[in-house]
């Protein structure tokens, strides 16, 4: 088995300038005690400086959004090839705060997939479910379809730029918690469901990151779940220590 273990961390909307380049020299001054591959997300317009910075570092910088079109009038947008031409080689697609406050769909997600890897990006797939999903016991299905239907038309040579990962929204911010066995339960139907649908190999090398507030705290435990392959971070990776912490977990 070869997947990669992974530790990805969003900035989001915070940090400015000075904030960002602080952050930056504390992840630099930072150990890593693994061989885990580490990516960070800043902002758009920190993108460029982050690639400068971490130049002679292992760190990858990555992109938190990519436009679903190759150019044209979409003001405020950036496209694949702009993020390409800095460096940026990975982006994000499809968090939950993007399906849930930008309104993109199934359909819409599956375009920037696409866009994203026709200009050679690797892509981390976001999905997830919500607390009435997870109450009504829906969350299986809810996970299928958003897999699907904007996944599923990939051929099998594209998957290895793909990777998941699985946000439970109802345990994000909510004060509820997923148990480390709701996490291995839902990461191994999601491998079993991309079994089904293409290969065992294939499945067996995906990587598959957790992203429902992982903390210093509980990563240890979420990371030693067989299915678990790493974190995508937000709050926790906004301080240097909690993220390498949380890195150093596995």
């Amino acid at each position: 088995m070869s997947r990669k273990k992974i530790v990805a961390g969003n900035w989001k909307m915070n940090n400015d300038f000075n904030e960002s380049e602080q952050l930056l020299n504390n992840l630099i001054s930072q150990s890593k005690l693994n061989d885990v591959k580490i990516m960070i997300a800043p902002s758009f317009v920190n993108l460029k400086y982050s690639i400068d910075r971490l130049k002679l570092s292992t760190i990858e910088v990555i992109s938190q959004d990519v436009h679903q079109s190759k150019n044209g009038a979409y003001t405020g947008e950036v496209s694949a090839s702009m993020l390409k031409s800095i460096g940026v080689n990975t982006t994000i697609i499809g968090h939950s705060e993007r399906r849930e406050y930008f309104n993109e769909t199934h359909d819409l997600l599956k375009l920037k997939v696409d866009n994203a890897l026709s200009n050679s990006m690797n892509i981390i797939f976001c999905f997830g479910e919500e607390l009435v999903d997870r109450k009504n016991n829906n969350h299986f299905n809810i996970i299928s379809k958003q897999i699907s239907e904007s996944l599923f038309h990939l051929d099998n040579k594209y998957w290895k730029s793909v990777i998941l990962a699985y946000e439970p929204v109802w345990a994000i911010g909510t004060g509820e918690t997923a148990s480390s066995d709701q996490v291995q339960e839902m990461h191994s139907f999601i491998r079993e469901f991309i079994c089904k649908k293409y290969d065992q190999q294939l499945s067996n090398n995906l990587s598959i990151l957790y992203g429902g507030s992982v903390k210093p705290t509980n990563a240890k435990e979420i990371f030693s779940m067989n299915d678990v392959d790493g974190g995508l971070i937000g709050g926790a990776s906004l301080n240097a220590v909690d993220f390498f912490k949380i890195i150093n977990s596995f």
